[in-house]
């Protein structure tokens, strides 16, 4: 691997050298509007895993009759969650861009803090599919699952776009 040239490679490299995914999230503004830090799961059968965490705060709600959260909301915690697990697993050369992202809502998300997880199911050359769920109390009752899809340059590919 070549030294990291751009700032978001920095980010990376320096989050991975620390074992400290959060130091990625905070690198990126939106994630920390939107209440939205990484973390290892510290033990258990998913020890090691890099999970997005979505803090509650009022402004997440949607409906504040239930109340409940807003699918938006929901839906940048999946968005982001899959783009952190591509940069944390991967070399990128720069950040995935979004081609496609469809989600299924399963449950009302309460007022309180939400976890996701990301899969990457293929990774190509230049597309990326990952798929991603999103759970609050119980990991195996999904509020919102997400099938998301990439446009990514790797390193190697970088180096062989450029004149």
């Amino acid at each position: 691997m070549t030294a990291p040239t751009s700032k978001l490679q920095q980010a990376v490299a320096q989050a991975r050298a620390a074992g400290d995914p959060a130091r990625l999230a905070a690198y990126v503004p939106y994630a920390q509007t939107m209440g939205i830090s990484l973390l290892l799961a510290p033990e258990g059968p998913h020890a090691g895993e890099l999970l997005g965490v979505m803090r509650f705060g009022e402004h997440l709600i949607g409906n504040p009759m239930l109340p409940a959260l807003h699918g938006g909301a929901l839906c940048a915690l999946l968005e982001s969650t899959a783009i952190f697990q591509l940069l944390w697993e991967s070399e990128l050369s720069a950040a995935p861009r979004t081609i496609g992202l469809t989600v299924e809502y399963l449950r009302s998300g309460r007022p309180v803090d939400t976890f996701a997880r990301g899969v990457p199911t293929r990774q190509g050359r230049r597309v990326a599919n990952v798929r991603v769920e999103a759970w609050q109390d119980d990991r195996s009752r999904p509020i919102a699952v997400a099938s998301a899809h990439f446009l990514v340059h790797s390193e190697v590919e970088a180096g062989k776009s450029e004149p």
